[in-house]
């Protein structure tokens, strides 16, 4: 009797997991039921397991949700202007267990990963707003994640539905992890923490479709925390990097092309963090200059380039979002800047095998 009752546990876990939101299959709602299927890419250019594409770099961008509430509709629109399908589509969640904004895996999300590949910023916060409009957030605390405090209510639901969802995703925990420290979120040794015992907790519960992605600001004025923030090899995946040109948008006259805004904090990491990791910029974009608007043309177009040289760089993702501030407007939704990139994104380098 008693094996009996826990197989029949077992059996309704397994459809709360699949059927939580409406039922797997069901148009728009839950885990679909053929989130893992379809073929994978052979050959030389295939990706490996932890999604490394070795003959190029995944072209990915974070896209705000539309008006009308979906991400599904602003991904697509996104890419109607872009001229192309992206490989990756980047998305932010917080802690909240909201279904707007703290479930992981939504069900657009979910639709969208179906041709592309998904990564997921998971924020130990809750929001003020939704999608964080304007900026304000509590913070869970470092600590509170590592004592195992929202193992039940948050950390474990959000593993198994990554489970259950069955495609390998990307996941970072607290990216720009470097800036959070002065937010109040803890001490680097309590994010390390932190960072490890979610690791582990999804490895406890059979989560193997994650890759692991550690995100700090790549602000080399905080290089010794970074260094101290690092959870170790065996607990990451991929290393990344969020790096602007931010020109005037911080009040700074000194413009840095592509490469000078990337170059040297991705060969920092590379001596300081990981020499084998892939690494990923995981957000990237320049302010415009209101003087010479071709710049924002140019400042994209020598991507491809570039990112080739780069050490190990086989990722990088858009941030089409304004941020506070005058002349902070980072988008690519028109003008020179939309040229620059969707010439960028033509480039063979950037036309990977997506799984």
């Amino acid at each position: 009797m008693a094996l009996a009752l826990a197989g029949a546990l077992l059996i309704g876990l397994g459809v709360w997991i699949a059927r939580s939101d409406g039922g797997a299959g069901t148009p728009g709602h839950g885990l679909p039921a053929d989130a893992a299927s379809g073929s994978l890419p052979t050959g030389p250019c295939a990706p490996d397991r932890l999604l490394r594409p070795p003959c190029g770099a995944w072209w990915g961008a974070y896209v705000p949700y539309a008006e009308n509430g979906s991400l599904k509709d602003a991904v697509l629109a996104f890419e109607k202007k872009i001229g192309r399908r992206l490989d990756l589509v980047y998305n932010y969640h917080d802690m909240s267990r909201t279904p707007l904004d703290g479930e992981l895996l939504t069900p657009d999300e979910q639709e969208l990963g179906r041709d592309r590949l998904l990564m997921l910023a998971w924020e130990s916060t809750v929001w003020t707003e939704p999608h964080h409009e304007n900026w304000t957030e509590t913070q869970l605390g470092w600590k509170n994640i590592a004592s195992g405090t929202y193992d039940r209510d948050i950390i474990d639901p959000q593993a198994r539905r990554i489970k259950a969802y069955g495609k390998r995703i990307f996941l970072s925990f607290d990216q720009e992890t470097d800036f959070r420290i002065k937010e109040g979120a803890g001490t680097p040794e309590e994010f390390v923490a932190a960072w490890r015992h979610i690791h582990d907790r999804f490895r406890e519960l059979g989560v193997d479709n994650v890759v692991w992605v550690w995100t700090v600001s790549g602000y080399l004025g905080h290089a010794e925390q970074m260094k101290r923030l690092y959870p170790g090899d065996a607990y990451v995946d991929w290393i990344a990097m969020d790096q602007y040109n931010y020109f005037l948008c911080h009040n700074s006259t000194n413009w840095l092309d592509f490469e000078r805004s990337q170059r040297p904090s991705a060969d920092w990491l590379r001596a300081n963090v990981s020499r084998d990791k892939p690494l990923m910029l995981a957000e990237f974009a320049t302010a415009p200059d209101p003087q010479r608007p071709e710049r924002s043309r140019d400042w994209y177009a020598e991507i491809p380039r570039v990112a080739p040289t780069l050490p190990e760089v086989r990722a990088l993702v858009h941030w089409n979002r304004p941020v506070p501030g005058d002349h902070c407007d980072l988008t690519v939704n028109e003008g020179p800047a939309l040229e620059g990139y969707r010439e960028a994104g033509k480039a063979p380098y950037f036309r990977q095998p997506v799984p």
